[in-house]
């Protein structure tokens, strides 16, 4: 059972990522794309291909909603779809070099906001902070 500690540590630390993860949203010089539309374009850049099935089930998408997201990505020409290697009744889906360059330019600009930011720490700060990447890592996979 947690304690009152515990629950107002959880809820401090959810509100400071939370606040953070929204202004480094609003950093995106990509309005065209929805969250979901860059969170699968990611995807696909680590993952280098998969099947629209694959892909919704790796975003905890449904299926048609996934689909919703590859036509706007394949609208504005950041992916490419291909037959299935395997199995000709399916397609998988990649980046194109165009969407690639979109993630690129994006990390780039988040990267730098984020850097400017840190320089206004005390260095007993930056060192916390590196030290508490890795926990953060093993909690947003938990």
């Amino acid at each position: 059972m947690p304690t009152a500690t515990d629950t107002a540590f959880a809820g401090a630390l959810r509100d400071a990522v939370g606040r953070l993860g929204r202004r480094m949203r609003h950093q995106t010089p990509h309005p065209e794309l929805s969250l979901g539309q860059l969170a699968a374009l990611r995807s696909l850049e680590r993952h280098r291909s998969m099947t629209p099935g694959e892909l919704a089930e790796h975003e905890k998408v449904q299926p048609p909603s996934m689909t919703k997201i590859l036509a706007r990505l394949e609208a504005t020409g950041y992916i490419v779809r291909e037959p299935h290697p395997a199995d000709r009744r399916q397609v998988t889906v990649r980046p194109s070099r165009a969407g690639l360059a979109l993630l690129a330019d994006d990390r780039r600009r988040r990267d730098a906001w984020i850097a400017q930011r840190l320089r206004a720490l005390e260095p007993g700060e930056l060192d916390a902070l590196r030290a508490a990447v890795p926990v953060l890592e093993k909690l947003s996979r938990a």
